[in-house]
């Protein structure tokens, strides 16, 4: 059994490894590419496991094959959105999958404040849970 002790996100795969460096995001950009996937740069503030749909960095980069062109989309992410999480996609659109093969964090903010588990209590003593995250408890472009 794992354990997340430091309270941090893991979305993706890589959550529960130390930050990627720009050598490693590099090396996982050209092993997506040489499968033949799609690559897009997506970010969030609202980092619930549910929330699937971030918005997305620029258009994904169908055609592009070089990984330096990536990173530098990757960068500019960072440096337009500093206090939001952002993650790399990669979409195999191979017929019969279509649906993204690669998912990982190459951006947090640096204070990620967790989730709350909220209880509630319905009809014939039910109980029902969900899960929150304290980022909204602000408004948006507030959260981080």
């Amino acid at each position: 059994m794992m354990t997340n002790t430091d309270s941090r996100l893991t979305q993706g795969q890589f959550s529960f490894l130390p930050d990627l460096t720009d050598e490693q995001i590099t090396a996982q950009i050209k092993w997506a590419l040489a499968h033949g996937w799609a690559v897009s740069v997506e970010y969030t503030d609202d980092p619930h496991p549910r929330n699937t749909y971030w918005e997305m960095y620029g258009m994904p980069m169908f055609d592009l094959k070089d990984p330096a062109g990536i990173l530098m989309e990757i960068n500019e992410c960072r440096k337009t959105f500093p206090r939001h999480y952002i993650r790399v996609m990669a979409f195999n659109s191979e017929r019969g999958t279509e649906s993204p093969a690669m998912s990982f964090l190459v951006n947090r903010p640096a204070n990620e404040p967790g989730f709350a588990l909220d209880r509630q209590e319905t009809s014939g003593r039910t109980q029902r849970y969900s899960i929150r995250s304290y980022a909204t408890d602000k408004p948006e472009n507030e959260r981080y």
